[in-house]
């Protein structure tokens, strides 16, 4: 554990993640100076806290204070190429990230899952196996809770299974997990990367700090991409893929055979789980991997996945409406999880595209072009939102018809509006939520509120109108 006693820290960034690095740092003797470049209720509530635990709280503030200072704890949210962060390095004060403080000041292994997808789903995945099969874990990092907040409960744990994103993993410097967990690289982020080949440098450095007695799990087509660009994985390696025969578990329909010595033959049989798709079973085979490094039974691992129910937002059913199926899949912030998601929905009649398309936020700086031939075989209308909306629309409106709106409700209503008994409206939006919701949570919520209400209203139409017996939700009930 790293000594942090008379330490003099800056806090940068008083989100959830930095709010909790500053607790820490003070609990610990630190002295501590916090800042944020915003001046909220929220931000000033938070201050109020922090100030009577003994730190300086500066609000409103694009710079970092005067001061010496022996590190920086910075929030994953701020871009490494900000004027903030150019000067902390001109002052040659060194930069960690929240995870790090968090790990450094933890006392237990920890397992730590990477990706552009799954992140959130296979964490909760390991957790729930871990704890079926009588390990002490808890969830913690990306997945909404900050590792600086439960140092102190790691004492209790075998392992801390954690959900780490590429803005964490910029920011480390020493911390390792004992299992390192990456399920895939595709497009996502790069308006803050630049590039794929940086992103997936980034990705990387989660095994960077290995040892030769640890273990990474691998997707192939991920440790392929590594591999092009130079990147040596230093602990001991496990492969999984959905789709190459090769890795040392893969997919054959819907069975996961394994082929590593000892633990030769199927392991699971999808069918059997509430999980569905390629995407999913990529999760489910990183999950037994974990299992199989820690040595659990496989009976009570096949037992743990088959009782584990996915996280809201997440493909989620949320209603059927005169044969019309409401999907949230609001969690979908990038085209690769939109793909998956589309590619999950069931077909009406071959060959005829049934899909509603919800998309649109904040752009990610991806190209968006990528996903034309599926969305020209799957969907039947795309209805765009946010501020990347007209962006979206030069892009797929050779694919398939696209209506621009100016709210998730007038989405929904125009969705509902075009559909049919088959069809599928799916919230999958390839965008981050900010420009419209708090997070991507907010949103799904919103879509839910939503379709409740088309839902009630539809249920007491007295006539029909239409194959939504004429229901159209009015803003008045949200």
């Amino acid at each position: 554990m790293f000594r942090l006693q008379d330490k003099d820290v800056l806090v940068i960034g008083l989100g959830l993640s930095g709010a909790a690095a500053a607790r820490l740092l003070a609990a610990r003797g630190a002295r501590v100076t916090a800042m944020d470049n915003s001046d909220t209720p929220g931000l000033r509530h938070e201050a109020v806290e922090l100030r009577d635990l003994g730190v300086r709280v500066e609000l409103d503030l694009r710079l970092p204070p005067a001061g010496r200072f022996d590190f920086a704890v910075i929030s994953p949210g701020v871009p490494m190429d900000s004027a903030l962060v150019k000067e902390l390095r001109q002052r040659e004060i060194p930069i960690i990230g929240e995870l790090e403080l968090g790990w450094q000041q933890a006392v237990c292994l920890n397992i730590s899952v990477t990706g552009t997808n799954g992140k959130t789903t296979t964490t909760e995945l390991i957790e729930h196996l871990l704890t079926h099969c009588h390990k002490r874990t808890l969830a913690a990092g990306n997945i909404g809770k900050p590792v600086c907040s439960i140092t102190e409960e790691t004492r209790q744990l075998d392992y801390l299974t954690l959900e780490v994103s590429s803005f964490q993993l910029e920011t480390i410097r020493f911390f390792r997990p004992a299992i390192a967990v990456l399920l895939n690289i595709t497009p996502d982020h790069l308006d803050r990367h630049h590039s794929m080949a940086d992103y997936a440098r980034v990705k990387a450095r989660l095994f960077e700090n290995q040892q030769p007695f640890d273990w990474a799990i691998v997707q192939t087509e991920a440790l392929a991409m590594l591999r092009t660009l130079g990147v040596n994985v230093p602990s001991k390696l496990i492969t999984f893929s959905a789709h190459n025969r090769r890795a040392d578990i893969h997919l054959d329909r819907s069975l996961l055979i394994s082929r590593i010595e000892g633990w030769v033959g199927p392991l699971i049989d999808l069918e059997k789980t509430n999980l569905r798709g390629t995407h999913n079973a990529e999760n489910v085979m990183a999950a037994l991997a974990v299992g199989r490094v820690l040595r659990l039974p496989l009976e009570e691992m096949v037992a743990a996945i088959a009782s584990f129910k996915p996280g809201a937002h997440r493909c989620e059913f949320v209603a059927e409406i005169k044969g019309i199926q409401f999907v949230n899949d609001s969690k979908a912030t990038n085209l690769d999880a939109v793909a998956k998601a589309i590619q999950t929905m069931p077909a009406a009649q071959p060959g005829e595209p049934n899909v509603l398309l919800i998309a649109g936020g904040r752009d990610k700086g991806l190209d968006y072009h990528d996903l034309g031939p599926l969305l020209a075989q799957r969907v039947k209308h795309a209805v765009l939102l946010g501020e990347t909306r007209e962006k979206l629309r030069a892009s797929w409106s050779l694919f398939t018809p696209c209506t621009l709106v100016d709210s998730l409700l007038e989405a929904v209503n125009e969705a509902v509006r075009i559909a049919a008994p088959g069809d599928i409206v799916l919230l999958s939006p390839a965008c981050s939520s900010f420009d419209l919701f708090r997070d991507y949570r907010h949103r799904g919520e919103v879509f839910r509120q939503t379709v409740a209400q088309l839902q009630r209203t539809t249920n007491g139409a007295a006539t029909a109108d239409g194959p939504m017996n004429g229901g159209t939700v009015q803003s008045a009930g949200r």
